[in-house]
């Protein structure tokens, strides 16, 4: 086995791994982290009922997580449905008690398809859905007022469009996996007829394959997860920053309100739109109809108009049509990178500049926010969040580059720099 092999079967096992202490122990973290939040905000948000049933139900949800762990039986088992469903009914009522408690629910989108049978994950992710919607519509459930109804309604076509996404990749990888079975089979049974001369070979190559077909799951998995960051949680972090200002606008200016109501519905139009290309791995929706100098303007406009910060997109060089994997790579790096600058800079000014340099193409995204210090960030590691981490593995998978320049106080210089790698001359025509 060559290193590049081993680095591979490493990089495999380490996913696995991290996947199953996510599952072991994740669920006690979220409900540590939910109480506590809550513990800190009853005053505001609970009321004595509120807060004697929480007392009653955490520790109840503590017992059927301990229990779940000494019978981990697998998915679709009785055991199993029933920790999904009472799980789920648990939360329900804690997130009715207390928004936060939808840091627990959470849990739902992410184990489904481990616990549930194949007909049922639907059914348990639409029920996460809805509690996610009603935790975060402002009111709880049921809804009540008829902006709490409409914000309610947004917000679940959201997150039922996030059912769809992960049923779809849990759709996929179980596909994947039966094809790279009967594959193997097949091999198996030829392989099995030169069993005397090929023994030790037979055994390596049964390997390989089992190793490739687990890689293949797990680049999948990160490619979505990617996918699902820069799309539908950019898109519905806008989606509730609009619809707070509708709730704080709609007593004293109606009209304005209205304003940030019609940016939420074409913001979850657009998610919805993103969502559907993430599962079909097609192109940012950005990228379309126009060139990348074209999607990044209105890009940086948008989020400039969305986050009041003013922003300016400027383009050096001569702009020459560029591969699909090069465009779509610098657009969601300029993405992010905006994304981190709206919510940590704290920036009164932001700028975006692409430059054409002959072989190559660079893009520099800066503000004069509050930066930060590189040294105290925690490494990346393929999973959880989508920040820095995540744009330079954006840029490795095409042969580029990102790199950082920060301080605290000193703003933030994002340069990412890839080879110009240009559009075929018959796929433009």
């Amino acid at each position: 086995m060559s290193a590049g092999e081993r680095a591979a079967v490493i990089r495999v096992a380490t996913a696995e791994q991290w996947w199953e202490r996510f599952f072991r122990y994740g669920p006690y973290g979220l409900l540590g982290l939910a109480t506590v939040v809550s513990a800190v905000t009853r005053e505001l948000i609970m009321s004595r009922a509120d807060v004697y049933t929480v007392a009653v139900l955490v520790p109840v949800a503590l017992l059927l997580q301990l229990w779940r762990g000494r019978d981990p039986s697998g998915p679709g088992s009785r055991a199993a449905r029933f920790y999904f469903v009472a799980r789920t009914l648990l939360a329900s009522v804690l997130t009715w008690c207390n928004p936060f408690f939808s840091m627990f629910a959470v849990l739902g989108y992410f184990d489904a398809g481990r616990l549930l049978p194949r007909r049922a994950m639907r059914a348990g992710m639409l029920a996460t859905a809805v509690i996610m919607a009603g935790s975060q519509s402002g009111s709880g459930l049921p809804p009540v007022s008829l902006m709490n109804w409409i914000t309610f309604l947004i917000l679940l076509t959201l997150h039922g469009t996030l059912t769809m996404v992960f049923a779809q990749i849990s759709n996929r990888e179980a596909d994947q996996v039966r094809t790279q079975v009967d594959t193997i089979t097949e091999l198996e049974s030829a392989n099995a007829r030169l069993e005397q001369a090929m023994v030790e070979n037979a055994g390596l190559h049964a390997q390989l394959l089992v190793q490739a077909r687990e890689a293949g799951v797990a680049d999948e998995r990160r490619r979505m997860a990617a996918e699902i960051h820069d799309t539908i949680a950019q898109g519905l972090t806008g989606i509730i920053a609009q619809l707070q200002a509708v709730t704080s606008a709609a007593a004293t200016d109606p009209e304005l309100a209205g304003e940030h109501l019609v940016r939420a519905t074409a913001l979850a139009r657009h998610s919805l739109g993103e969502a559907r290309r993430s599962v079909h791995n097609l192109l940012p929706t950005a990228l379309e109809h126009d060139d990348l100098p074209g999607a990044l303007k209105k890009t940086v406009t948008t989020w400039s108009e969305r986050t009041g910060v003013r922003a300016e997109f400027t383009v050096t060089g001569t702009a020459e049509p560029l591969h699909d994997e090069v465009g779509a790579t610098l657009l969601r790096i300029a993405e992010e990178a905006l994304a981190n600058a709206g919510r940590h800079a704290a920036a009164s000014r932001a700028g975006v500049t692409l430059s054409y340099m002959g072989d190559e193409i660079t893009l520099d995204v800066r503000d004069d926010g509050r930066g930060f210090d590189p040294a105290a960030l925690p490494p990346y590691r393929g999973a959880g969040g989508f920040g820095l981490g995540g744009m330079r593995a954006r840029a490795e998978r095409i042969a580029g580059t990102v790199e950082v320049e920060t301080g605290p106080g000193l703003g933030t210089a994002v340069c990412a720099r890839v080879p110009l790698v240009r559009q075929d001359r018959e796929a433009v025509g």
